[in-house]
């Protein structure tokens, strides 16, 4: 039996179906027969070495926000944030680790971030302070502050442009 995809990537069990071949609403009586009982987290008896592995999963993973397609965010301050994936338009300040901003996506002010991948289009002040890659699809119009550059064939970049030593004033070697 094949299950639908439902909400968030979950499985549901296929719908019965009546003599006459009318979906009834209702699960396959041979589905709930399939579906085994999971307990709960927290009832029964404790599970911490299972739990364990799960939560260092997380706690690697980080904190991620993703705004998705047709989504606009707009006058926001995104902190503590590790990943900002944009799909959408947002119109933000933000402090992170990670920006991606897909072919379709558009991010508007200001951003200081350790590592950039652009495919849509950002406008504003960038600050990367390891890797900004611009991917062929990727725009950006603005002041731009970078650690270390990379820009695909297509790619653009325009405004005011430097390294981060720029930035601060250091002198790079000779």
């Amino acid at each position: 039996m094949r299950y639908a995809d439902g909400l968030f990537g979950r499985k549901e069990p296929p719908r019965g179906v009546s003599p006459s071949g009318s979906t009834t609403g209702q699960p396959h009586p041979q589905a709930s027969a399939a579906l085994a009982v999971v307990p709960r987290p927290g009832a029964g008896a404790p599970s911490a070495p299972a739990a364990e592995p799960a939560k260092r999963a997380d706690e690697a993973a980080g904190s991620r926000l993703i705004v998705g397609p047709n989504i606009k965010l707009r006058g926001v301050e995104i902190d503590d944030c590790d990943t900002l994936v944009v799909e959408g338009r947002v119109e933000a300040t933000m402090v992170s680790r990670a920006i991606q901003i897909a072919e379709n996506g558009s991010f508007k002010g200001t951003a200081d971030i350790e590592v950039a991948e652009i495919r849509g289009l950002f406008e504003g002040e960038l600050t990367v302070r390891a890797r900004l890659v611009i991917h062929a699809t990727g725009r950006i119009a603005g002041k731009v502050r970078y650690g270390k550059l990379l820009v695909q064939e297509g790619g653009e970049i325009s405004g005011d442009i430097g390294t981060i030593a720029e930035r601060v004033g250091v002198a790079k070697p000779a």
